[in-house]
């Protein structure tokens, strides 16, 4: 399978580069999101491709985008990316591209958890509270919480680590009513996916979701919805509390990136095997098929 490790519009101005997707300017409303083959872990972007990767990711979120589009109006235009482009470089967007919406990003990522895994386990273990949110005593690795939490997080530059901040925090950096109105709406948008997902068994742990707002005010959903790379999913015929459950996301790669004790956590990144590489690719692709019924698209 080919991989895109970084692609290379010349067609369009390239307004810059996340850890996974390359944005271009199309005119002065709209851009052109190309979906690379790049992994992050840690906050740290890999060397290698995941070959595939990129067009998972791509074909999950417009599964969830439609999906949800009856919950909050989204960042899709419907216009095909390989119209916007030179003829010679529409295999670089096929499958893997979108042209979206313009929109001013909320320097905010609505993160919901539904059960207790991650660092809002580490968090929970230190002070009993998820991001200041009191829980229950006693509870256990990857137990699911009595109903879903709101933990925001403020985003930070790119190979930077992202940071959990208080709904009071949110609230003072961007207004208390768009603060309530993206939380209710991001409960809301994990409620139904969980919901749905548990119907082709599989747990969605947590999750994050971007926001922005268009020239009147309104709020879209954007960027990436409910893949793995800013979900946790697990199957739910092996999901057992207190210990963390397998994942259909690129968790394979931190497990792997734990076992290495000569690295800190930060940039350079270690080089990943070929069997981690192929098994972190198949993982996408399975989470892709067992969520949307559907195989990647050729």
């Amino acid at each position: 399978m080919k991989s895109l490790y970084q692609s290379t519009i010349a067609s369009l101005p390239l307004l810059g580069r996340g850890k996974v997707r390359d944005n271009y300017a199309v005119g002065d409303d709209k851009i052109l999101i190309v979906t690379s083959d790049r992994l992050s872990a840690f906050d740290v972007v890999m060397n290698e491709a995941i070959p595939g990767k990129g067009r998972v990711l791509n074909q999950m979120s417009d599964f969830w985008f439609e999906k949800l589009a009856g919950i909050v109006p989204n960042h899709l235009t419907g216009i095909a990316p390989s119209s916007v482009v030179a003829a010679a470089e529409a295999d670089q967007v096929d499958g893997r591209a979108v042209v979206a919406k313009r929109l001013q990003p909320i320097m905010v990522e609505a993160v919901v958890r539904g059960y207790l895994i991650g660092s809002g386990w580490k968090d929970y273990q230190a002070t009993g509270a998820v991001c200041g949110i009191a829980l229950p005593a006693g509870l256990r690795q990857a137990d699911k919480l009595a109903a879903p939490i709101f933990t925001p997080a403020a985003k930070a530059d790119l190979g930077e680590h992202d940071e959990n901040i208080s709904f009071a925090d949110m609230e003072q950096r961007i207004g208390a009513d768009l603060a309530a109105r993206m939380r209710d709406i991001s409960i809301r948008l994990y409620q139904t996916a969980a919901d749905y997902a548990a119907t082709r068994g599989i747990i969605i742990a947590d999750t994050k979701f971007e926001f922005g707002l268009d020239a009147q005010g309104t709020l879209h959903l954007m960027d990436e919805v409910l893949t793995a790379d800013s979900s946790r999913f697990w199957p739910a015929d092996s999901y057992a509390p207190g210990s963390s459950p397998p994942s259909f996301d690129k968790q394979f790669v931190r497990d792997y990136l734990e076992t290495l004790s000569d690295w800190d956590k930060t940039a350079p990144a270690p080089s990943l095997p070929a069997d981690v590489i192929e098994k972190t690719g198949a993982k996408y692709r399975e989470a892709l098929t067992r969520l949307t019924g559907a195989t990647l698209e050729s």
